[in-house]
């Protein structure tokens, strides 16, 4: 199974190092020197990692064969994907790789169905789950643990307590003047 691990940025130097956008929890088990990355688009690599270094706070690395800033450059916009066997697990108890959660069922607490995991969104801040109802319609669930409380692989499933309007029009709407009319 193919994992996508880090996107190319823009060329560092003159030696042919790139910044990278990590993409993985594991970057000093994917991106380590000597590692052999396929690559979107395909014609591209693969890539094998010579050196990698943090420079404040970003990741550089360099790969065999890319020696100067033109090449480095040509680079861009590439996505590296690393091979990975589908029964590994990552190292954290509460940790899943997207194919894990990709396709379970979504239900609240007292098995009522919401939907199926069609799509995880990385975001800056937190990751997302696109969720889509049987209805055909699609709902937006952050995965943080105060809204998906469980994730059971075995029965294909993540239990979410969603808050009042995440996924239904009951939002509860509380006005401090509406507080302050009833406590003249």
């Amino acid at each position: 199974m193919q994992l996508v691990v880090a996107r190319i940025g823009r060329a560092h130097g003159i030696k042919g190092e790139v910044t990278v956008e990590v993409r993985t929890d594991e970057p000093e088990l994917r991106l380590a020197p000597g590692a052999v990355l396929a690559t979107d688009p395909a014609a591209t690599g693969p890539l094998t990692i010579a050196t990698g270094r943090v420079h404040s706070g970003r990741l550089l690395l360099r790969f065999e064969g890319v020696a100067d800033r033109t090449g480095a450059e040509a680079l861009r916009n590439t996505l590296l994907i690393a091979e990975v066997d589908p029964t590994e697990l990552p190292e954290e108890e509460d940790e899943y790789y997207d194919h894990q959660l990709m396709d379970l069922d979504v239900v609240l607490a007292d098995g009522t169905e919401v939907g199926r995991i069609t799509e995880i969104s990385h975001l800056p801040t937190q990751d997302l789950f696109v969720v889509e109802r049987p209805d055909g319609s699609e709902v937006y669930v952050p995965f943080v643990s105060e809204i998906v409380t469980e994730i059971d692989l075995e029965e294909q499933r993540a239990v979410i307590d969603p808050p009042p309007g995440l996924i239904d029009d009951r939002a509860e709407i509380a006005s401090s003047r509406e507080a302050a009319g009833e406590e003249a």
